[in-house]
């Protein structure tokens, strides 16, 4: 059975490689052992949305008072509906795949990849049946899984991954959760603002440790205020689950502590799966756990291809997204640019949200820039004043020199609807004074994008 493109994952870089593919007149197979989508439409990106959701319009019920409102009797999160909520979503977007594949007459290959030599790909379905397939351009996009430490193996019940911890059977009365990156901070806020005792271990000086450092300290003192317990420079050295609770043991600056809690969540990042796809077999190289490919996502196999989780870059589901329409793009004969990885925006969906794109100051100065640093919180805002979300910032970071926007890095309400601006400036290298001299409208939070350029260039009206 051939086809001109066959796609092993049906991700976000796997599904769109094949729609793209299909719409540039490519016979396109996707091969895929479990739910459309991936694990960020069926178990990340989006049912923790909407868990993320439900903790929020429940802290406004709890928070009716401030604007006004009278609730006669204290709400409660009722977790097996949240949960419920949760799956259904998820479940809607894998059914708008199978109509994206129908449409775009894509095949579906219900099944287990195994990439061989010859450009074949061999299929074992769940009767243990192998059909074989051929295409002269073969995209591996299997993604990638909960990592695991080995003081810290998961068991799928009282040490669990991001996967278990979206479909608990009950809510936990205590919760540890171990790494503070935007898997481990939202299911931290998630889970307290519930109403679980969370406790966040991070190994490093600082939560959240990719982003700016202002940004850093801003969550952690909005965590502490919420009362969500952090150890930072802390880790996690062991955990005992023979009683009814684990008990971990927690080496910190001061010491070491035990600290019990119904669940310990392992956050410490994804691993790729690289095993038992035939990399080896096919002589494809890997390098540190990622698959090495050139700029337009080729192996260092002709006709082989590698995307999203598997090759080094942001383990973000955009980012696959626009690997897999530039790999398709550059197969078709098109001209493609290659992916900026300087222009790649990153978010985190707490309370307050993070949403941060290019250098952080410190990086900026390191890489030897003269910047301009400019800053505008939300207290200023009337907007976030009005709408009750006072908390945090928006920070941007301007070469002085030539006026090239560097980074920006905002924590608030919204902020991950406002990147976006900051992405589109830069790609257009925009300067500081085009943005200055954009009407921006008022209230909103956007105005602080704006406010926080005219505060680097000396302009700045409300603070």
């Amino acid at each position: 059975m051939n086809y001109d493109l066959i796609v092993i994952g049906s991700g976000p870089g796997g599904y769109v490689a094949a729609i793209r593919a299909s719409q540039l007149g490519m016979k396109t197979a996707v091969i895929e052992k479990a739910e459309l989508g991936g694990i960020c439409l069926n178990w990340g990106c989006i049912p923790t949305k909407a868990l993320l959701k439900s903790a929020q319009v429940f802290d406004y019920a709890l928070h009716a008072a401030d604007y006004g409102i009278t609730v006669k009797e204290k709400p409660e999160a009722d977790f097996e509906a949240i949960i419920k909520r949760s799956r259904s979503v998820a479940e809607g977007m894998s059914k708008g795949i199978q109509f994206l594949f129908k449409k775009n007459k894509i095949d579906h290959i219900q099944g287990f990849g195994v990439i061989r030599p010859g450009k074949k790909v061999d299929v074992t379905d769940s009767s243990g049946n192998v059909t074989t397939y051929e295409a002269p351009h073969i995209i591996l996009a299997s993604g990638a899984r909960s990592r695991e430490l080995p003081n810290l193996k998961i068991d799928g019940k009282k040490i669990i991954g991001y996967r278990e911890a979206m479909t608990l059977p009950k809510q936990p009365a205590s919760m540890i959760v171990v790494g503070s990156g935007a898997i481990g901070s939202e299911f931290a806020y998630f889970y307290h603002t519930i109403g679980t005792k969370v406790t966040l271990v991070e190994l490093l000086p600082e939560i959240v440790p990719l982003e700016d450092d202002e940004v850093s300290k801003q969550l952690a003192r909005s965590f502490k205020k919420a009362g969500i317990s952090i150890l930072t420079s802390s880790s996690v050295e062991s955990v005992d689950t023979e009683g009814e609770s684990c008990r971990a043991t927690v080496r910190t600056p001061k010491g070491e502590e035990i600290i019990e809690a119904e669940i310990v969540l392992s956050a410490v990042g994804i691993k790729s799966n690289i095993e038992g796809i035939g990399l080896e077999e096919v002589g494809i190289r890997v390098e540190k756990d990622k698959i090495r490919v050139d700029e337009f996502f080729r192996t260092t196999v002709e006709g082989y291809y590698a995307i999203g989780d598997l090759v080094p870059g942001p383990a973000l589901a955009h980012v696959a997204s626009h690997e897999g329409i530039t790999c398709v793009e550059k197969i078709a004969g098109h001209h493609p640019e290659p992916v900026d990885y300087k222009n790649i925006p990153g978010c985190t969906y707490t309370h307050p949200e993070i949403a941060s794109v290019g250098y952080t100051e410190k990086a900026a100065k390191e890489a030897g820039y003269d910047v301009k640093v400019g800053k505008f919180p939300f207290t200023a805002s009337g907007k976030a004043s009005a709408s009750g979300a006072k908390d945090g910032f928006v920070k941007v970071i301007f070469d002085a020199k030539y006026g090239e926007w560097l980074g920006a890095h905002m924590i608030g309400e919204n902020v991950t609807e406002m990147i976006a601006e900051v992405v589109v400036a830069r790609k257009l290298e925009t300067t500081g004074y085009e943005i200055l001299k954009s009407v921006h409208p008022h209230p909103t939070m956007s105005e602080a994008i704006m406010e926080a350029v005219a505060a680097a260039y000396g302009e700045v009206i409300h603070i």
